[in-house]
């Protein structure tokens, strides 16, 4: 698999690991589009251990210890990503949109189809289109999207908004459970009265 030089002596970018075994196996060895396949795997990776946690939980011990678990969980881990993801593309700033940058490098943001209206510096719409999360809980049919949509989202939205300004707030505008707005799964409002 190791990268190979043509003959002008330029390096080949891999498009896939099909090769031979590479002891010196590493990620700069592929090319761009190749991590980027990567990233999105890697996003439905952390959605699915999500999901599969927050269900082996509610199956041992019932749905209000699964979520309870899950809210104290996600606070920390939360904090942690806002941090280090800031940190690592240099996001900083206290407006709207800086939140909305951060929310668009988020790894979770991969797995959505999603639109971001800015209206100001101070004031953006986040619309989703598709949430797999919202589709599984709707197919599971026992109102959890409820809790996790009106309860968890919320609360996770708001913390990172509150990162970077406290005075940052975020508002569900059309949140399931989902009547006649089949079109969205979701809408929020970010705004900061300065």
């Amino acid at each position: 698999m190791s990268q190979e030089k043509t003959k002008e002596g330029t390096v080949t970018e891999l498009a896939d690991y099909s090769g031979e075994f590479d002891p010196q196996f590493a990620y700069d060895k592929f090319a761009k589009e190749t991590l980027l396949k990567l990233l999105k795997t890697y996003s439905e990776y952390l959605l699915r251990i999500d999901g599969h946690w927050y269900l082996a939980v509610m199956n041992e011990c019932g749905n209000d210890v699964a979520f309870n678990c899950d809210v104290k969980a996600w606070e920390q881990i939360q904090l942690w990503e806002l941090q280090a993801m800031s940190s690592a593309l240099n996001i900083h700033g206290d407006d709207v949109i800086t939140v909305m940058k951060y929310q668009q490098a988020n790894p979770w943001m991969w797995i959505y189809d999603y639109e971001i209206d800015i209206k100001d510096k101070d004031h953006a719409i986040v619309t989703y289109r598709t949430c797999p999360t919202l589709f599984s809980l709707e197919k599971e049919g026992k109102g959890r999207e409820k809790l996790i949509c009106q309860d968890m989202e919320p609360k996770m939205m708001s913390m990172i908004a509150h990162y970077f300004n406290p005075n940052i707030k975020v508002t569900g505008l059309k949140v399931p459970p989902r009547t006649s707005y089949r079109d969205i799964c979701c809408q929020w409002e970010y705004r900061l009265s300065r």
